[in-house]
């Protein structure tokens, strides 16, 4: 097993934040290295019953028929991510593109050369087209002496269609629906890789990765650790209330029509807080900017009162939603000493 700590210190991830500022970023067109290859794997999704009404009706539009799968992995050199990671979504839309599941796979190794056999952490990236910090989380997790797995959400990355306006307010459930579904299916997704271990799968989402992540965690206990970055809950008060992103959405949504009850009726669909009772409240964290002017310190309060966390499961750091990156160093090194742990366990 390799050393996690040695030679990783804090300087390390301010590299990274500079790789933001910069626009230093990862190169798609890498070399193919050598052929694919190619696992069976299989749903774990296990909905239990949920005495709230609110959550059966949150968890019906959400869950699927589990199911038989292919995980593809096809070896990259160069620049970038070690390997792709393809699967089929769990909830397609019906673009052939877009339903093809894409992760970035950072692969640590042993010092012989062999794939370490570690723990692993899905990473949901933010809003950015470029996808930048959710790639600093999973290189970061990755220099830790961990798997990490960045998932391309719905119509990003690789997954993005040349020829549909994905602006399109009327988008917006079905995409977030299959976004939720998709993460799920990773868990699985990566325990079929066999030097993955499987019993110590984690989650770490940002901005509105946070919010997939949370809902998605409250579906069932599939992941070991949760770690929920700039997010939370309340996500009628986010859209109705936030600034720059969230005005952006607000004002999509409102061109498709949703607007009023039609928009609370919309976002009750994937609100975190209808299922956040069903997580694990000792195996989740939230890490909150005290002056987010994009998703408010209140949404985060929302999700820690529903999700019955401690106070030292909740983690508030100065700063706005952007400013917040400057703590990378200390949110990172928090959550590998939580992975740490659960890997002893």
């Amino acid at each position: 097993m390799p050393n996690r700590n040695a030679g990783h210190d804090s300087r390390w991830c301010w590299l990274l934040i500079a790789g933001i500022t910069f626009g230093a970023g990862w190169n798609p067109g890498s070399i193919r290295a050598e052929e694919p290859q190619v696992y069976s794997a299989h749903d774990t999704l296990q909905i239990s019953a949920d005495d709230s009404p609110a959550a059966t009706a949150s968890l019906d539009g959400l869950k699927w028929e589990p199911g038989e799968f292919t995980v593809t992995v096809q070896p990259q050199t160069g620049d970038g991510p070690h390997a792709f990671v393809r699967f089929p979504s769990a909830v397609p839309t019906g673009d052939a593109t877009n339903d093809l599941v894409a992760m970035e796979w950072y692969a640590p190794k042993t010092e012989s050369g062999e794939l370490a056999k570690v723990p692993a952490v899905v990473v949901v990236h933010e809003s950015g087209s470029r996808m930048e910090v959710g790639r600093i989380f999973a290189k970061a997790i990755y220099a830790k002496g961990y798997h990490a797995f960045m998932i391309q959400l719905p119509f990003y990355g690789l997954r993005k269609p040349k020829d549909i306006d994905t602006s399109d307010g009327s988008r917006f459930l079905p995409v977030m629906k299959q976004a939720i579904a998709d993460v799920r299916r990773a868990r699985d997704a990566v325990a079929a890789i066999p030097a993955v271990d499987a019993e110590h799968i984690a989650l770490q989402g940002t901005s509105l990765g946070g919010f997939v992540a949370a809902t998605t965690a409250g579906l069932d206990r599939g992941f070991d650790q949760v770690f929920i970055m700039v997010a939370g809950g309340d996500l009628l008060s986010v859209i109705n209330g936030g600034r720059r992103e969230a005005a952006e959405l607000r004002q999509r949504l409102a061109k498709a029509g949703y607007e009023g009850d039609k928009l609370r009726e919309l976002v009750a669909a994937i609100e975190p807080t209808t299922l956040a009772h069903r997580i694990d409240a000792e195996r989740m964290w939230l890490y909150t900017a005290k002056d987010d002017q994009v998703v408010p310190i209140a949404s985060a309060l929302a999700l820690q009162q529903a999700a019955k966390l401690d106070d030292d499961h909740h983690i508030q750091l100065w700063g706005d939603h952007y400013k917040v990156i400057l703590y990378f160093p200390v949110i990172i090194d928090h959550m590998v000493s939580q992975l740490a742990k659960s890997d002893q366990r």
